[in-house]
């Protein structure tokens, strides 16, 4: 069933499903991790769903932003979201495959690209979704780290900046796949569900063609031991 919600603390509306997914929690940390100068034009968002990033980004920069996303049933609720905030100056979506966007866009045009990806790769022992929607947005069946990672290298400028969040045991793979097109990882955050549990999730920055040397900012606990939110979350959700 189709609702309107809210993007919590940020005076933004947005359509889900709830036969398809809701938008997550990192939707909204991802945006808060991406740093925008003025110098910014263009801005990218990969597998934008019903296009949370591209509304928050929207509320932080005057750039005009894009959003991809593949699934035609997504693809309809990003524009919906998009007309009931009134951002169709600023923010364009467009219904299409990551892999095709060379078709699309040229190459070197975008200031900064994010992504929530796929997270789990698919083999013989993945447990996939009945519900295809949610099984693409879910696992990599139409688009792998490779081929995504690719086509960031392609579409970004030179020196440009990238922003992904991911999960953490798929670390060492992401960074090698980075650095294999060009993208040097120059900042990271890892994403705890609370103090005294590993990390999930991390949230990485890395720049085309960069220098070497990386930061690592301090660790971001997401509830307290109640399951409230920490204050720092608060914050952003303000």
């Amino acid at each position: 069933m189709e609702v309107l919600n809210d993007i919590v603390g940020k005076n933004l509306k947005i359509y889900q499903d709830d036969e398809y997914f809701k938008f997550s929690l990192e939707s909204v940390l991802l945006p808060n991790f991406v740093t925008i100068n003025l110098k910014d034009k263009n801005i990218l968002d990969l597998c934008c769903g019903n296009a949370p990033i591209p509304l928050i980004l929207s509320k932080k920069t005057k750039a005009k932003i894009y959003g991809v996303e593949l699934q035609k049933e997504i693809y309809d609720l990003a524009l919906k979201s998009v007309k009931i905030n009134e951002k169709e100056e600023q923010i364009t979506i467009i219904n299409e495959d990551v892999k095709n966007l060379k078709k699309v866009f040229k190459g070197d045009m975008f200031d900064i690209i994010t992504v929530n990806p796929p997270y789990f790769k698919v083999n013989s022992n993945s447990s996939l979704n009945q519900n295809i929607i949610k099984a693409k947005a879910r696992h990599e069946n139409t688009l792998t780290l490779e081929e995504l990672l690719k086509m960031v290298t392609y579409l970004l400028k030179n020196n440009a900046s990238f922003y992904m969040v991911h999960r953490t045991e798929r670390l060492i793979e992401i960074i090698e796949t980075l650095k294999k097109y060009k993208l040097t990882p120059k900042c990271l955050q890892f994403m705890y569900p609370y103090e005294g549990k590993e990390s999930k999730l991390f949230m990485i920055k890395a720049t085309k063609n960069g220098r070497e040397g990386i930061k690592v900012l301090d660790a971001m606990y997401i509830h307290n031991e109640d399951l409230t939110y920490q204050d720092k979350i608060k914050e952003i959700f303000k």
